[in-house]
């Protein structure tokens, strides 16, 4: 007879991982159509550099024009909508879990991203949208003329 060591702790842990899995799934199905996000959330990285803001954000299996950026007084909105391609024939879904449906996520701008300039481009999955900083305004040094 083998002995295991128990240990609670664990066991509190995965009980608490599968609870949220469960509350997770059941209130997803029960508000997909009524979440104002959208059915998931796409993995977002954010990255500041000196003269810029770079988000990079994982759309797979999406078109360009199936992606809808926009800015909104001091929010940008990314929106679209990844749709599960139909069954074919001679194949059948054993399991899917890699999210579908409608997304949205909002960021509030901070007042340095020069919103006039922001730029967009998307290859191979990723989206990547730069946010350059505005030039910040150095103060101006006035000189005392003796009179």
């Amino acid at each position: 007879m083998v002995h295991v060591k128990w240990e609670p702790f664990r066991d509190l842990m995965r009980m608490q991982d599968r609870m949220t899995r469960l509350f997770d799934e059941t209130l997803s199905r029960i508000f997909k159509e009524e979440m104002p996000g959208g059915g998931w959330s796409p993995p977002v990285d954010i990255i500041e550099r000196e003269k810029e803001v770079v988000l990079k954000m994982d759309l797979p299996e999406l078109n360009q024009d199936e992606i809808e950026i926009k800015v909104e007084e001091n929010t940008l909105i990314i929106q679209g909508n990844r749709k599960l391609l139909k069954e074919v024939e001679d194949e059948r879904y054993i399991q899917i879990e890699r999210p579908y449906g409608p997304f949205r996520k909002t960021f509030t701008l901070p007042k340095l991203i020069n919103q006039e300039e922001i730029k967009a481009s998307y290859k191979d999955g990723m989206l990547k949208i730069i946010l350059p900083k505005k030039q910040e305004v150095q103060p101006k040094q006035i000189l005392i003329e003796t009179i």
